[in-house]
């Protein structure tokens, strides 16, 4: 039953991580540089969101570890785009530093997740 909560919370997060990068995306300048990033910033949020749910519906180990792989790139590039919106000042780093820290810890757990499933047979 811990398990199934776990990833329950860990898919409810991530479902609500995606949901304030886009309104985030949404504050960002329309200008090309804001525009640039609120699409790129949006598609890996929501990717870490779907992909994860994805991930609990694996069918075998090895697509599990492969989702969640993929589950990983998108939140670290999440992270990279809230970094660039931070350094190109388009937003105030205040604005940033919740979803930054989120980013960090989601790509932390996902870090020891994919270890864990990569070391048990």
């Amino acid at each position: 039953m811990e398990m199934v909560n776990h990833r329950q919370n860990l898919s409810d997060r991530t479902k609500q991580f995606a949901l304030r990068v886009l309104k985030l995306a949404d504050a960002l300048p329309h200008g090309i540089a804001g525009q640039t990033i609120a699409n790129q910033i949006a598609r890996s949020a929501c990717s870490v969101a779907a992909n994860y749910r994805a991930s609990q519906r694996a069918r075998s180990k090895a697509e599990f570890i492969a989702k969640l792989s993929i589950v990983h790139e998108e939140a670290d590039e999440t992270l990279f785009w809230i970094e660039m919106i931070e350094e190109a000042g388009l937003l105030p780093p205040e604005r940033l530093l919740s979803l930054k820290n989120e980013s960090n810890e989601i790509v932390a757990i996902l870090v020891t997740s994919l270890k864990s499933a990569k070391s048990n047979p």
